[in-house]
């Protein structure tokens, strides 16, 4: 992030020294247009390449493409290889966000751990926004914007270099059929048919439209409404990164809280109103007040959209939905970008900020009701994968397909006496207990006494037997139930899980038979 920010300024800098501003707008354009198509070439390469191959091709494709930058620049050789390079270096990163978000999921072993993890990253790419400028600065004032350019391609060669010690994990499965439009398809079906996803999706491209639109609002703001220059601009900018750290920073409390949806909820009005206010209020101190205010709630906003998105998007798919929603967003901060000018035009620039800032609040507060529903559940969800994780069987599974289990739970509810299972029935369910206890028995004889955290019925359903025991509620219990189909599926599916599950089921087998033989 530090050396993608300071190559941001150097090639600034590169273009207005051989073409002017025309050429600084025409670098624009070359690095936004590969961005959006970078989804659906990830997307259809994730049908024959596995995340992490692919996420270290794209980290060496823009190592080697910054350097041939700085060897152009070095060579003076004009801007007309530099821009395709310039191409190829936006393709191949913004192919790398979202194969990295789509990892963290799978390394993360609880849903805490995983907030957390996107909540650093978010820290990292705040200072990045504040380090790289300033890293450029010292380089240009000292060399040349291809000294910048070779910096930066050391920055990448070196976290290139560090993607090697990425423990594998799984993802999007792979086929043997081309990839193609069906890939794009695929994604667009998966955030269709998931309300929880259509609603972070929404709101999440409302802001990055509003970013778009601020890109342009500020440097408006800062010459014609506040007065300030040409150094204002970055003066402004520089605000947003700063609050952007703060914000990264004193999260760990939003963490804690573990309303992840309403805290979204909540960036977005931090978002919107400041926006608004500097309309209201258009002078210096107040508006870098809150500029600041505004980078906190963007620094919420993106580790809140994105943890939700993570753990409601499907394992199967979750690098290629993010990888179209990369392009999804990186379009809306150019249609934002594009409206902000019209806007201004029409309302004048305190009415653009007006509106501009007042669409966040008022959508946080039409969909504040579902955002509270959403973190009910995942709450309820965030119970049912610490009860999960701790059963030997499921121990192994990563969290993402934790998650997904837990959605299938049904709530049992068992009073003392009542028999859960009988032995010779059907196994049509797996049963993990959450609270009282349970006694095993066969053949009339208890064989085991179970309770919260132990879970039964996976001998009838890994071995396609009848039930082999009886199993009776001692007192008022409260269990969870799992269908045949999700268990065999979730089990079954990954390697480590299935071993742990034929050893589970060879222990008790074989507890079985000693009691019976004592008998």
């Amino acid at each position: 992030m530090t050396g993608r920010w300071a190559a941001t300024v150097a090639l600034a800098v590169a273009a207005y020294r051989h073409g002017g501003a025309q050429s600084v707008a025409l670098l624009g354009v070359v690095r936004i247009l590969p961005a959006a198509a970078a989804g659906p070439l990830a997307a259809m390469l994730l049908r024959r390449l596995r995340s992490r191959r692919l996420l270290f091709l794209a980290g060496a494709t823009r190592t080697l493409a910054v350097a041939g930058i700085a060897v152009l620049l070095y060579a003076n050789d004009g801007l007309g290889g530099v821009f395709v390079l310039v191409a190829v270096e936006s393709l191949f990163s913004t192919i790398v966000r979202p194969l990295q978000t789509a990892a963290l999921p799978f390394l993360a072993r609880t849903p805490r751990e995983l907030t957390a993890a996107n909540l650093t990253l978010t820290t990292i790419e705040s200072s990045g926004m504040l380090f790289g400028p300033l890293v450029a600065g010292i380089v240009l004032s000292l060399s040349q914007p291809a000294t910048a350019l070779a910096v930066t391609a050391g920055a990448y060669a070196v976290s290139t270099l560090l993607i090697r010690l990425i423990p594998a994990w799984e993802t999007d499965a792979r086929t043997s059929t081309a990839p193609g439009l069906g890939d794009v398809l695929d994604g667009l079906r998966a955030i269709r048919g998931d309300r929880r996803l259509r609603l972070v999706v929404g709101l999440y491209s409302a802001e990055n439209l509003v970013a778009g639109s601020l890109n342009v609002l500020v440097v408006v703001a800062a010459l014609n409404l506040l007065s300030l220059g040409d150094s204002g601009v970055g003066v402004l900018n520089g605000a947003i990164g700063a609050g952007g750290i703060a914000g990264a920073l004193a999260a760990g409390a939003v963490v804690a809280r573990g309303r992840i949806a309403s805290n979204l909820g909540l960036g977005l009005v931090l978002c919107g109103a400041p926006i608004a206010l500097i309309a209201a209020i258009p002078r210096v101190a107040p508006a870098l007040l809150l500029l600041v205010v505004l980078g906190t709630g963007v620094a919420i906003v993106d580790f809140s959209a994105v943890t939700l998105l993570q753990r409601a998007i499907a394992d199967d798919v979750l690098a290629r939905v993010f990888s179209l929603l990369q392009s999804l967003f990186v379009g809306t901060l150019g249609i934002g970008a594009l409206l902000a000018p019209v806007l201004v035009g029409w309302l004048g620039v305190r009415g653009a900020l007006l509106v501009c800032g007042g669409v966040l609040p008022v959508l946080a507060a039409l969909q504040w009701r579902p955002l509270s529903v959403l973190d009910s559940l995942h709450a309820a969800d965030e119970e049912a994968v610490d009860l999960l994780r701790r059963m030997p069987i499921f121990a192994p599974l990563p969290l993402p397909a934790l998650e997904r289990l837990a959605r299938s739970l049904e709530p049992v509810d068992a009073p003392a006496g009542r028999v859960v299972v009988e032995q010779g029935a059907e196994g049509d369910r797996f049963y993990a207990i959450r609270d009282g206890s349970v006694r095993v028995s066969a053949d009339g004889r208890e064989v085991a006494v179970l309770g919260p955290g132990d879970g039964f019925g996976e001998i009838a359903l890994l071995r396609d037997v009848p039930r082999t025991a009886t199993v009776t509620a001692l007192e008022d219990s409260r269990l969870y139930a799992v269908g045949r189909d999700h268990f065999l599926e979730t089990v079954a599916g990954t390697s480590p899980a299935q071993g742990a599950a034929d050893e589970l089921v060879d222990t008790r087998l074989a507890e079985l038979r000693s009691s019976l033989a004592s008998v």
